[in-house]
């Protein structure tokens, strides 16, 4: 790539990259933005799962001390939880308080002893050491909350475990006032809640969270490197059409600097070759007075100079094309007129012409000699290239808006080399002939908004191809 397609290229290359660079920024902050939000929110609620636990537990110890430590109390009656009526009494105001509270818990540990007076999971009465470091704080009148937690995101995926969540809280079980001279602790209440439905709830919220925000992010993404993806095929484009203009403007000034020079020298030697030619022929007819069987060596320089004539003109014919004086023109009127002007000519090297020309042909806008002379031009061209005689094809026929003109020959092909060059002046393959043929054809179809293509292949045979717009 040139040093200046690169120059230009290096803005938009700077905007790319700060583009992609800001957009995957957002993206990580939004991501790390919305997880934040997810968590914080999830330590919201189990907070406020954990302030709503710590209430109930003071309820239900204000509860046990009115509803069964008290009436006992004023009975004179010790407390005995393994009666079968204060078991059953206990167990009413504890159902009664837990009621409408989804899997949960209440186990009631003795002062004395660290042992079960009393549990909802009825194989836990009577042992002992189940309270640790929690029970013997909330002896000394201190409520612990602790959280038992097992679960991240990853028990979103398919085929993991289920996460849970159990928030087990340490209650002291409070003598009031003013039934009691002082406000100590009888025991400990332990309350364990189930809250694992709640985390699974709120781990699929912040799952949704975040995968919303990759999702959303990603489709960012995916806008913004299609829109990159086009800019680039864009500008691309435009570096394409700059450098075929660019290629073509330094055409067009060699073809105009060499057409300089070619009408210059052309000019010069077309005027002294009349002279030689006008001079041969006043000797040939000389010589067949005086020395009769001689007169073939004047006719050499008569034919020389023909053939040199021609060449000159062709020189002229490139450098200084002709604007086209258009005007409807019957494409199958041009190439009758010039197949049978070719037609002795070539069969004489053995070149038959096969012509097949569509009726009903729309007219085109062009100029007769200048078609007549391109026309010309492809055929010489096909008959050259078939040297042990062969088969020329013309076609006419209408392609959509376009009028055809197809010129076929079997002769020897050409390479893929040989095609790239095939337009370019004075390009010849020939031993004889100046390669300004094919390059005249294409100044006269370009200059008539047309287009000429070409097929080959080596040892088949090529087919030019000359399209003109139709009227």
């Amino acid at each position: 790539m040139a040093p200046e397609e690169l120059a230009r290229l290096k803005p938009f290359r700077l905007v790319k990259f700060f583009s992609y660079t800001s957009l995957g920024f957002v993206m990580v902050s939004t991501m790390v933005l919305s997880w934040v939000i997810s968590n914080h929110t999830k330590n919201v609620l189990l907070s406020r799962s954990q302030e709503y636990t710590k209430v109930f537990g003071e309820n239900l110890s204000h509860q046990i001390f009115q509803q069964f430590v008290l009436p006992l109390a004023l009975q004179n009656r010790r407390i005995a939880i393994q009666d079968p009526r204060q078991f059953k009494k206990l167990d009413e105001i504890v159902t009664s308080a837990t009621h409408g509270v989804e899997k949960t818990e209440v186990t009631i540990y003795a002062k004395n002893e660290n042992m079960v007076s009393y549990a909802t999971r009825k194989e836990l009465i009577g042992q002992k050491d189940l309270g640790g470091d929690e029970y013997a704080k909330a002896l000394q009148g201190e409520t612990i909350s602790s959280f038992e937690i097992d679960g991240s995101l990853l028990n979103l995926l398919p085929g993991t475990s289920e996460a849970f969540c159990r928030l087990r809280t340490y209650i002291p079980l409070r003598k009031e006032r003013p039934f009691s001279a002082d406000e100590s602790v009888m025991g400990v209440i332990e309350i364990v809640q189930d809250l694992s439905a709640e985390l699974q709830t709120l781990m699929k919220l912040q799952g949704s969270i975040v995968a919303t925000s990759v999702l959303i992010m990603s489709a960012l993404f995916a806008v913004l490197s299609i829109i990159v993806a086009r800019a680039e095929l864009i500008i691309e484009a435009r570096a394409a059409e700059r450098r075929r203009l660019e290629e073509k403007l330094h055409h067009s000034e060699r073809l105009a600097s060499l057409g300089e020079m070619v009408a210059s020298v052309s000019h010069e030697i077309k005027n002294p070759l009349g002279i030689v030619r006008s001079t041969a022929d006043i000797l040939r007819k000389r010589i067949h007075k005086v020395a009769p069987g001689k007169e073939h060596l004047a006719q050499i320089i008569i034919d020389e100079t023909t053939r040199l004539d021609g060449i000159v003109r062709e020189f002229l014919d490139f450098a200084r094309p002709q604007h086209p004086k258009l005007q409807e023109v019957a494409i199958n009127d041009v190439l009758r007129r010039v197949t049978s002007f070719v037609k002795n000519d070539f069969s004489k090297i053995q070149v038959e012409i096969d012509l097949k020309l569509a009726e009903g042909l729309p007219w085109v806008k062009a100029d007769f000699d200048q078609l007549y002379q391109a026309c010309l031009n492809v055929l010489a061209n096909g008959a050259q290239a078939m040297e042990s005689g062969g088969v020329l094809t013309v076609v006419s026929k209408q392609v959509e808006q376009w009028v055809v003109i197809e010129v076929g020959d079997t002769g020897c092909g050409m390479s893929a080399e040989e095609m790239d060059q095939l337009f370019s002046p004075f390009y010849t393959t020939k031993n004889r002939g100046t390669g300004l043929g094919l390059a005249i054809v294409k100044n006269i179809i370009d200059n008539h908004d047309g287009e000429v293509l070409v097929e080959s292949e080596e040892d088949v045979g090529t087919v030019f191809t000359l399209r003109l717009p139709a009227a």
